[in-house]
């Protein structure tokens, strides 16, 4: 494009003086096809105004989390935790993102033990002493998304190979993190998620992962938990994605309830743990923005 347009990003800032240097930059580098390297789309870029607007999703977001911090305890119902957090967040101006998408019937998905992902709500599943939780909340605030989800010991003591694959699965996301800079690519959060995986004898869920978020619920790229370095998209700045191990206690295998067709479980009915940030990729590194 020219440089005096207005610059595709819809900063209203002239390309010259906005994202001519960056695709300059892009468009000097030399991808790798056999290592599936390639650019980031444009509609993944997001501009000042955009990130003002994910990150005022993500302070309703952190709330309804810091909300579930109270009341996850023993004898609770997870229906009773939907409600918390649809409240929650309808009260602060936003929407719950998971409620209707692609027919989901909740607010939020909440999965307990070997259920790894996509739990429903339901009143009849009651939360005892021991049992590991992952709430995971996306929230909708005038078209901007933040998503993020949390672990819990539910009552504050499990067994010690639980308690384990919880500290470890965070332990995966901060290095993922860690990992994700600019000018590199999403292969290199993946690589470094499931070395640490592996090495404390436990397996990365593939068949799921984490995703560009922000302008939409789901974007590109795909983020794997368990790829090669130098793989993948590229990160740049602007960018903003999920980092979201999946970590299980046995195999990494899972199935999809035949019933419900969300509830995501593993194969082998072990533990699985799940902890989720959205993270900005920024000029120097990149900033948790949704936890």
């Amino acid at each position: 494009m020219s440089k005096n347009e207005l610059c595709w990003c819809g900063s209203g800032k002239k390309y010259k003086r906005c994202h001519m240097e960056f695709d300059e930059k892009i468009d000097a580098m030399d991808f790798d096809e056999f290592l599936q390297q390639e650019p980031p789309p444009h509609r993944v870029i997001n501009n000042e105004r955009d990130i003002e607007g994910i990150r005022k999703a993500a302070v309703i977001n952190n709330g309804a989390l810091d909300l579930m911090d109270e009341l996850v305890k023993p004898g609770i119902d997870t229906l009773t935790l939907n409600d918390a957090a649809h409240e929650f967040i309808v009260e602060h101006g936003g929407h719950p993102s998971c409620l209707h998408y692609e027919g989901f019937p909740k607010s939020i998905c909440i999965s307990v033990n070997e259920v790894v992902c996509h739990g429903i709500p339901s009143r009849d599943t009651i939360l005892r002493e021991g049992d590991i939780v992952n709430v995971d909340i996306t929230t909708d605030l005038h078209g901007y998304f933040a998503d993020a989800s949390r672990m819990y010991i539910v009552g504050g003591k499990t067994s010690p190979e639980a308690e384990k694959l919880v500290r470890v699965t965070r332990e995966c996301m901060m290095l993922g993190i860690e990992a994700a800079q600019p000018w590199k690519f999403v292969g290199d959060i993946g690589a470094v998620c499931a070395k640490h995986a592996h090495k404390n004898g436990f397996s990365v869920v593939t068949a799921l992962g984490g995703h560009g978020v922000g302008k939409k619920f789901h974007l590109e790229p795909f983020v794997s938990h368990e790829s090669h370095a130098n793989t993948g998209m590229l990160l740049v700045p602007g960018m903003t994605i999920t980092v979201e191990p999946m970590i299980n206690q046995g195999g990494k295998k899972v199935t999809v309830d035949p019933i419900d067709h969300w509830t995501v479980r593993t194969a082998d009915k072990k533990l699985s743990a799940q902890w989720e940030h959205t993270i900005l990729i920024t000029e120097n590194g990149n900033e948790v923005i949704s936890k």
